[in-house]
């Protein structure tokens, strides 16, 4: 199945039938699906939503049905056209509009697209409300409007550049501290929106840049999940270049990697810990990730003076935990950067802005940093179940076996060891329990797994 329906919203490869695939009648069911449930939410007689997309080769197709939709719907539109996740969660506070759509699949390939929908604050839906979404498109349970009353499109291209300036204006950032460090990045844009907003940020902040893939013309030269297999060649330019470190981001610009000087990646989940490093140095807080995200950043906030907690899986149960905890930073292990100074929405401008900082005060080397940090090692395995097979009860016998360890069961079972951790979790779709463990060692960690496969199929009689 190509068409993923989730109260997160909806995503699909382009092309082929309706209810299967992403195709111009899902797209237009969707918006509309949104539309109404933005109506009866905000109990407003006018309404308004912002809309921006990536540069997939979908985009501009599935913006014109998006928009017209709404417009349709007697909801005017602020069109920001090309732009990024982050850049459209600030815009829809800054316009005062009611919601936001974006228009991305994120780190997926460039057949899929997805309507990723933003509630007033510029924030992801809640369950509750995704749901209600998915029933009113089920329903088809549509009343459009009159031809008086149709809403309006205005168009505003300046929100990357407003974007920026929001950054610049962060109290920990310091434009001319950077400027004297005399930094030389190179950019990996993943030809998408990246591609535009990096390099015009570190242009401000006075940093030679090298672009890589910064055309946002679609076409992803690589698989645009920045993961060390598929970033051979910004691994190589940050060498032959002899530049400080390389960026990457994903095709929306909400995952952030860097590569160290010597071409290592620095590591997705430490992207979080550094910039976590950074803000904690200067201001006393406390932290949060999921519970699939590295242990380093609990020490590194316990170094700090400060209380890391986790939640589940999820930005918006991410941003959910921090604001209870008053979490001064926060994300996710995929180099998602939560800054809420700024706003809550994972965000590799913000994310790249607070590492300069960092590196422009510390000095030495972007290897040197990670070197600083604990090492910890990941593995991420899957064990396929028999359909049938009561995952729940699976999971639930674990966690009874493990009662006397630290444990959680907010999202699948997690259990914290002195020295490692396991986290297991069911997928929603097919019947797999996904196994994750981190530890000291890729050794440690691949055992550790193996062992927990092993007594999940003693449990399960397999």
């Amino acid at each position: 199945m190509t068409l993923i329906k989730s109260i997160s919203g909806i995503r699909g490869t382009i092309g082929g039938n309706p209810g299967d695939n992403l195709t111009p009648i899902d797209a237009v069911k969707f918006a509309a699906a949104y539309g109404i449930w933005l109506k009866d939410y905000s109990k407003k007689g006018k309404l308004k939503v912002v809309i921006g997309r990536d540069a997939r080769l979908s985009g501009e197709m599935i913006q014109n049905l998006v928009v017209s939709t709404l417009v349709g719907l007697g909801i005017d539109v602020i069109d920001l056209d090309l732009s990024t996740t982050p850049t459209v969660e600030i815009a829809v506070p800054l316009e005062k509009a009611d919601g936001g759509i974006i228009l991305t699949a994120s780190h997926n390939p460039k057949q899929w697209n997805a309507l990723k929908l933003l509630n007033e604050k510029g924030e992801f839906l809640n369950a509750e409300q995704g749901a209600k979404i998915l029933e009113i498109a089920e329903k088809e349970d549509f009343a459009f409007s009159e031809v008086d009353d149709l809403g309006s499109i205005t168009r505003n291209d300046s929100y990357i550049d407003i974007h920026i300036d929001e950054v610049l204006d962060l109290s920990l950032v310091d434009a001319d501290t950077i400027r004297k460090a005399k930094f030389k990045v190179v950019v990996d844009g993943v030809n998408s929106t990246g591609g535009i907003a990096i390099p015009k940020l570190l242009q401000e902040l006075g940093v030679e840049v090298v672009k890589l893939y910064c055309d946002p013309t679609g076409h992803f030269p690589h698989n645009p999940e920045p993961l060390k297999e598929h970033l051979g060649d910004i691994c190589k330019l940050v060498v032959e270049e002899k530049a400080d470190f390389g960026i990457v981001v994903d095709p929306d610009v909400d995952r952030l990697a860097f590569i160290d000087n010597k071409g290592e990646m620095f590591g997705e989940e430490y992207t979080l810990v550094a910039c976590a490093d950074y803000v904690l140095g200067k201001t006393k807080g406390n932290t949060v990730s999921n519970l699939s995200s590295s242990r380093a950043l609990r020490d590194i906030t316990e170094k700090h003076g400060g209380t890391y907690e986790a939640s589940a899986v999820g930005e918006v149960n991410v941003v959910t935990k921090m604001k209870a905890n008053k979490a001064i930073i926060g994300g996710e292990g995929n180099g998602g950067i939560i800054y809420p100074e700024s706003h809550y929405g994972r965000d590799s401008l913000v994310g790249t802005a607070l590492f300069l900082m960092l590196m422009a005060e510390k000095g030495g080397t972007v290897a040197d940093l990670r070197a600083s940090y604990p090492s910890y090692f990941m593995s991420k395995k899957k064990i396929q179940l028999t359909p049938g097979l009561d995952v729940d009860a699976i999971l639930k016998a674990m966690a009874e076996k493990y009662k006397d360890e630290e444990l959680s069961t907010i999202d699948g079972v997690k259990i914290d060891f002195p020295e490692n951790w396991v986290h297991l979790r069911k997928s929603n779709t097919e019947p797999i329990i996904r196994i994750y463990t981190e530890a000291k060692s890729q050794q440690e960690a691949d055992g550790l797994a193996d062992r927990i496969i092993g007594e999940i199929k003693e449990v399960a009689g397999l």
